[in-house]
């Protein structure tokens, strides 16, 4: 009852100081000083380009300990207030602009035609409010390089409360939502966002240099290829027709190659229709690249020469780090076939399999789970991510791939039952993916016959006969080489980041229930909220009956339970009920744990928070993966239907802590 008193005494708190911004701005509109009118403010310079060129604007004091003030040296930065110290008749505050920050002094009697009235407006002015600055540089008795404001304007009220600056914005699940909240707390944020800016733009260098030309093709489409993936549908009511949005971009880069433009590539948003991870988003950033007249080999070489680029002008070496491990791109890349790679990490020589009922009895005898459907190039390739992928830290590309998994690749000509396709990897994931291009028309037309079998037998994600790429093909496409980048793994890696969406401005989101649905904000009163507790009719809810049985005190005291961080949470594949968890327990080795509750959460929702779970349980084997532990939830039942909610508890309890 006293934390709920404590809660709601806050909230009250809070509302009051809400009501009291805009009293303030009411105050200013009265005054015919309303700052929403102001629509330009020239900024002459940044705090960082300040800061950086210290000498060059520094002012001096005289033998008084006046300030020299130097016209020539005014200048003049714009941003958003983040600390304010009122002193009297001096004060200070900390304006944060797109580079930086820096420290302001606000002295009473130096500011514009109207000081009093000036400091007065200044010392009303809230932590978030948006305002000009113009000054002169100069240097404090602590060191600390500072503006002596001669003025400063507001130009923007803010009426929402900035996150307590000492805990700053960590829940993730609010990062993601509100990233402007986010751009404004966490500098290491923004960071990022500029990095992959000039990623994208050096990319384009690159390739400009290299003779490429980039290209626009459409996002709705009729049918969606170029990918084994499940698309988004639509209906174009203009036209009364069905269309889908685009997988890839494969299909219409080809056509370009026939009709002459021998080097294309295109950065583009692409969708599919699949689950939420931390390596993957419905809509992501697609780069691919098709050149004429070359092979895979052309492509391996091209993407050594562009990661290593990217790895020496975005990041300043040709060595790079991601969680702690080194990669070092400034040696030739690993070149390994598949089958020579099963062959190293699950010693399985797949060259000696010859029939399906072969490669059957050997995923059996090696716990590699597998579909009816599956045929032996396809049992390969489940072998390779069961056993191989972690292993592919250092830059490695893996060649030769089936012919089942490659509809779109041309055939080895001295072993036809594989294609002539590279995946490179690094840190285990897969980052590009390339084909000596399928330019034999009749040979396209069967891939694709078999493709429809695949997708009639149960494969969703199995592409669909394109004829006019087809009959594009019949006129005559070039020897070709092609790769598609993954823009947003890629900058995942050179910027350090954990999730695909710390690189993403705005992630796809779950909606949440208490908020609105338009927008995921939660509704606010132009100046008062409701302070009671959230009223919950719990009248339809049944819940099974306790326990009769006791248990002894020691019995309950050798369960182990800890407070554990979610740092990944990923579905775990063809299974529809299970999460994977990566935790922090506190120990420094990553725990994993499957839970069961697919249906109630998805994997992006859980990432971040903090739960309960018994960690000293034997491991327990699920799809093939040590379940190491148990997430506790709280289930009852409603209305005939199971309900489930995760464990979740106060952020501000460390990894590890043991419950009692």
């Amino acid at each position: 009852m006293a934390e709920q008193n404590k809660n709601n005494n806050q909230q009250v708190d809070v509302n009051q100081l809400l009501k009291v911004r805009r009293e303030k701005l009411a105050d200013l509109q009265a005054q015919g000083k309303d700052p929403f009118q102001i629509t330009k403010y020239d900024v002459t310079n940044h705090t960082t380009e300040i800061k950086d060129n210290f000498e060059q604007f520094e002012c001096q004091h005289d033998e008084e300990g006046k300030l020299i003030k130097d016209d020539a040296k005014l200048v003049c930065i714009a941003g958003r207030i983040m600390l304010k110290r009122v002193m009297g008749k001096a004060s200070f505050c900390n304006v944060q602009d797109k580079t930086g920050n820096i420290q302001v002094y606000v002295a009473r009697n130096e500011l514009g035609d109207e000081p009093f009235d000036e400091y007065k407006a200044f010392k009303k002015m809230d932590i978030g409010d948006i305002v000009g600055v113009k000054g002169y540089a100069f240097t404090t008795k602590t060191g600390e390089k500072s503006i002596h404001a001669t003025e400063v304007i507001l130009l923007s009220k803010s009426l929402q409360i900035l996150p307590e600056k000492h805990h700053g914005l960590t829940n993730t699940d609010l990062r993601y939502r509100q990233r402007y909240l986010d751009l404004i707390m966490n500098p290491e944020v923004k960071d990022t966002f500029i990095k992959r800016s000039k990623i994208i733009s050096e990319i384009r260098k690159f390739l400009d240099g290299q003779g490429f030309m980039e290209v626009e093709t459409p996002m709705l489409v009729h049918n969606a290829g170029g990918a084994a993936a499940r698309p988004f549908e639509t209906h174009f009511n203009a036209l009364d027709e069905d269309v889908k949005l685009r997988i890839s971009l494969e299909l219409y880069l080809k056509r370009l190659i026939v009709g002459g433009l021998e080097k294309v590539y295109e950065i583009g948003r692409v969708f599919r229709n699949e689950g939420v991870d931390t390596r993957h988003n419905p809509e992501f950033t697609l780069m691919e690249l098709y050149q004429a007249y070359t092979d895979y080999h052309g492509m391996m070489d091209l993407t050594e020469n562009l990661y290593r680029h990217l790895a020496e002008t975005v990041c300043g070496s040709a060595k790079i780090s991601y969680n702690g491990i080194e990669m070092d791109l400034s040696q030739p890349f690993e070149r390994l076939t598949m089958v020579d790679a099963v062959k190293k990490y699950a010693s399985v020589d797949w060259n000696e399999v010859e029939t399906l009922e072969q490669a059957r009895e050997l995923a059996k005898e090696h716990h590699v789970e597998f579909e009816e459907r599956h045929k032996k190039g396809d049992i390969l390739n489940l072998f390779f991510e069961e056993y191989v992928e972690e292993h592919l830290i250092q830059p490695t590309f893996i060649m030769d791939h089936p012919i089942e998994i490659s509809p779109l690749t041309k055939k080895k000509p001295e072993n036809p039952d594989y294609v002539e396709r590279f995946e490179f990897f690094m840190n285990g994931w897969e980052l590009a993916n390339a084909y000596s291009e399928l330019n034999d028309p009749i040979d396209q037309r069967e891939r694709f016959a078999a493709q429809e079998e695949a997708f009639a037998a149960g494969d969703d994600e199995a592409e669909h006969t394109d004829e006019d790429f087809l009959n594009a093909l019949e006129i005559g496409m070039p020897p070709t080489g092609g790769i598609g980048f993954g823009i947003d793994r890629m900058v995942m890696l050179l910027t350090d980041s954990a999730a695909i969406r710390d690189v993403l401005l705005f992630p796809t989101m779950k909606k949440l229930d208490d908020v609105n649905k338009k927008n995921d904000v939660k509704p606010k009163a132009d100046v008062e909220v409701k302070a009671e507790p959230e009223k919950i009719d719990f009248s339809k809810v049944k819940i099974e009956p306790l326990f009769e049985e006791e248990v002894d005190f020691d019995t309950f005291s050798k369960s182990d339970f800890r407070a554990v961080k979610v740092k990944e949470c990923v579905a775990v594949p063809k299974s529809k009920k299970l999460l994977q968890f990566t935790l922090d327990d506190g120990t420094g080795t990553d725990r994993t744990i499957l839970s069961g509750i697919h249906s109630f959460y998805e994997p992006e929702e859980l990432v971040g928070k903090t739960l309960i779970a018994i960690t000293n349980l034997p491991p327990r084997a699920m799809m093939g993966i040590d379940s190491c532990g148990m997430l506790l939830s709280a289930i009852h039942e409603e209305e005939g239907e199971e309900k489930l909610h995760l464990l979740m508890v106060d952020d501000h309890i460390p990894a590890g802590a043991k419950l009692y």
